[in-house]
C-alpha cells in the first residue's frame, strides 16, 4: 500500500515554491501520489474555506510533472461538471502521457452552489451530469483501446457516488470517513478499488471519540488505521493536512512534520 498526500494548492500561504517543496518532499519520502484541489470561481462560498490564491489543478499538475520524476500526481477531487467532459479526456490523457502515466483523475460532483451559479451549471443537475461526464470519459478511453489509460477515483460517499464507482471507477475515493465507517460500506459493496483519503493530524495524546476520522490521533493511532486500512483492500492512502484555516497555508512547515513522522513510522512498520 503507498501513501500519498493532498497538497494545499490554495490559500494566502502558497506559492509556487511551496509547491515545489511539497513536491520535493513527497518524492524524499518515497511517497506514490500527490494530489491537489479543484476550483474555477473562488466565489465567496469557495473563498471562506479556500481562498486565493486558487492555483488551477491541471496548469499545477504539468509544471510539477516536470519538477518530479516518481510521484503520482492527482487531484482529489475534479470537479466534473465544471468542464466540458472531452475536455477533460484530453487534458487528462495529455497530462497521463506528459507525465510518463503518471497521472490519476480524482473525480466527484461538487458543493459549492455560488460556484456552479458562477459557471452557468445547474446545481440541481451536479450528480446528472457528472454521471454523463463519466459516461464520455469512458468512451474516450475506449477508443484509445486500454492503451495507457488514466485511472479514476470517484470520491463521495452516498449511495450515488458508489453506485458511480461500481459504474465508472477504478477505485472508491472516499474523503475523511473514520475506519468503521469505510469498513461498513466495504462490508455492503463490490468496489472495484479502495484509495481513501484520510486527514492529517498528529496529537501528542491518543483521541478517543468513537467518531474519530481515520489519520487523527498520535502517530502509533494513526499508524494503527493505516494497518486496517490496507486490511481492508486500500491501495493508496492519501493524507490530508489541510483541517480548514487558511492561515495554515502560512505554515506548511507543521504539515511537513506531520507528514514526515508519519510516513517514517509506516516504514517502520513495514519494513
Amino acid at each position: 500500500m503507498q501513501l500519498g498526500v493532498n497538497v494545499p494548492n490554495f490559500g494566502p500561504g502558497t506559492d509556487p515554491g511551496i509547491l515545489r517543496q511539497w513536491a520535493r518532499l513527497a518524492e524524499d519520502l518515497g511517497l506514490g501520489t500527490l494530489m491537489v484541489s479543484d476550483h474555477v470561481a473562488v466565489t465567496p462560498d469557495v473563498a471562506a474555506r479556500y481562498p486565493e490564491p486558487f492555483f488551477e489543478p491541471f496548469t499545477t499538475l504539468s509544471w510539477l510533472a516536470g519538477l518530479t520524476t516518481t510521484v503520482r500526481l492527482g487531484t482529489t477531487v475534479l470537479v466534473l461538471p465544471y468542464r466540458h467532459p472531452l475536455l477533460v479526456a484530453r487534458m487528462a490523457a495529455n497530462l497521463h502521457e506528459l507525465s510518463g502515466g503518471r497521472f490519476v483523475l480524482g473525480v466527484g460532483v461538487g458543493w459549492a452552489r455560488q460556484e456552479f451559479e458562477a459557471l452557468g451549471v445547474p446545481f440541481t443537475a451536479r450528480g446528472r451530469l457528472t454521471d454523463e461526464a463519466l459516461g464520455v470519459l469512458r468512451e474516450a478511453r475506449d477508443a484509445r483501446r486500454g492503451e495507457g489509460d488514466v485511472p479514476v477515483w470517484v470520491g463521495g460517499h452516498s449511495e450515488a457516488a458508489l453506485q458511480r464507482t461500481v459504474r465508472f471507477g477504478d477505485a472508491w475515493h472516499p474523503l475523511r470517513l473514520p475506519v468503521p465507517r469505510m469498513r461498513e460500506i466495504l462490508g455492503r459493496h463490490a468496489l472495484p478499488g479502495f484509495a481513501p483519503r484520510v486527514a492529517l493530524r498528529v496529537t501528542g495524546s491518543p483521541v478517543d471519540a468513537p467518531d474519530r476520522p481515520a489519520g487523527v490521533g498520535t502517530a502509533e493511532q494513526i499508524v494503527g488505521d493505516l494497518h486496517q486500512l490496507r486490511r481492508l483492500g486500500a491501495d493508496t492512502v492519501v493524507f490530508d493536512p489541510y483541517h480548514g484555516d487558511p492561515e495554515e497555508t502560512r505554515r506548511p512547515d507543521v504539515a511537513w512534520q506531520a507528514l514526515t513522522t508519519v510516513a517514517t513510522h509506516w516504514k517502520e512498520t513495514t519494513s
